[in-house]
């Protein structure tokens, strides 16, 4: 049987987070970690791990599901153009690493970059592309914890694969005007 990767990659994310315990221990674990690796998304998916490993294997899953459920969320037009500023180009791979880091930043980072992707520039004021927004790591921590606790691959979750195509309107990246005008705050600091 393949290995079930939970990760930011193509075609591993979910629409449905069915039969998922509780948000705000997912939120909390997160929070708990990124504090304690003072930003370091690496050190955050190690401590993560650590944290799921005290976790039964169904609280795990679990945790895979409510984070395949905010990268389905996170799969959008709109944040990936925000991405694309932020990091200065942002193909495939780079969005989703981007959308990993991005949970990893907590819940009020996460859905205040929902609800405006241009906020990122307030709410992530002191971002560096050379430091920030790459946490490939941390999409792998619930398939790294399942296995330490069961020898076994993380099971298929029973959730839709990501829709081929982000949600939104469509961005042209390359077209400054229309960066500048729909991240007008980003546009400013990593843009222009």
């Amino acid at each position: 049987m393949p290995a079930r990767r939970i990760s930011c990659a193509r075609g591993r994310w979910d629409s449905d987070a069915r039969g998922v315990t509780d948000e705000t221990e997912f939120w909390q674990l997160i929070d708990d970690t990124r504090e304690a690796a003072q930003g370091d998304p690496v050190e955050q998916a190690d401590l993560l791990v650590e944290r799921l490993v005290e976790l039964t294997p169904d609280e795990v899953v679990d945790f895979a599901r409510l984070f395949e459920a905010r990268l389905a969320r996170a799969w959008r037009w709109d944040l990936w153009g925000a991405a694309d500023l932020l990091l200065g180009g942002a193909g495939d791979d780079a969005f989703d690493f981007f959308c990993c880091w991005l949970i990893g930043q907590g819940r009020e980072v996460f859905e205040g970059a929902l609800a405006d992707p241009d906020d990122l520039a307030e709410l992530v004021p002191d971002f560096d592309e050379e430091l920030d927004g790459d946490a490939e790591e941390l999409g792998d921590a619930a398939d790294r914890a399942y296995e330490q606790l069961t020898g076994l691959h993380l099971p298929e979750l029973g959730i839709a694969p990501k829709a081929s195509e982000p949600l939104g309107s469509s961005i042209d990246f390359d077209d400054a005007r229309v960066m500048e005008e729909r991240f007008p705050h980003l546009w400013d600091r990593y843009g222009a």
